[in-house]
């Protein structure tokens, strides 16, 4: 009975809500970069593109074919990530993957909403997914202002 109460909290009414409701849902039209992730282990892949302007993320876009706990981080990366810094989005990234991986804190404001995933902490198998959102904004801010300075010192 105790694996079942466990599934029950892991597949929350929060969790099937944020799975159902992503925001950014769809692909951006000219995007600065674009990032497919792959989760190996399960197969949930997650397709971000980005618009940066100024070194903040001021647009994305995220196709996502992930497992309900992969679309409500989707959710919770896509409600928080825009208009904030490259910085913030990885120390955001950091902190999920520290609280899976390591029991660590619930991220740091604007990623706070992740603490509706801390059910999954004890589902390894799980953490690839749900980092694959913020895993894949972090590469593609990353690849947009890379490619924004090359061609400013062209």
């Amino acid at each position: 009975m105790s694996g079942e109460t466990d599934l029950i909290k892991l597949y929350s009414a929060r969790i099937l809500s944020l799975a159902a409701d992503i925001p950014h849902l769809g692909r951006l039209d000219n995007p600065d970069a674009t990032v497919k992730r792959r989760s190996p282990l399960c197969g949930s892949t997650v397709t971000v593109d980005v618009k940066v302007v100024d070194g903040k993320l001021i647009d994305l876009g995220q196709d996502v074919k992930a497992c309900a706990l992969g679309q409500a981080a989707a959710a919770v990366a896509g409600q928080a990530a825009v208009n904030t810094s490259l910085d913030v989005i990885t120390t955001g990234r950091d902190q999920l993957r520290a609280m899976l991986k390591e029991n660590g804190p619930v991220p740091d404001a604007p990623f706070e909403g992740f603490e509706v995933l801390t059910p999954a902490v004890d589902y390894k198998n799980r953490h690839a997914s749900i980092l694959l959102s913020m895993e894949a904004i972090a590469e593609a801010m990353q690849n947009a202002m890379t490619a924004k300075d090359v061609s400013a010192n062209r």
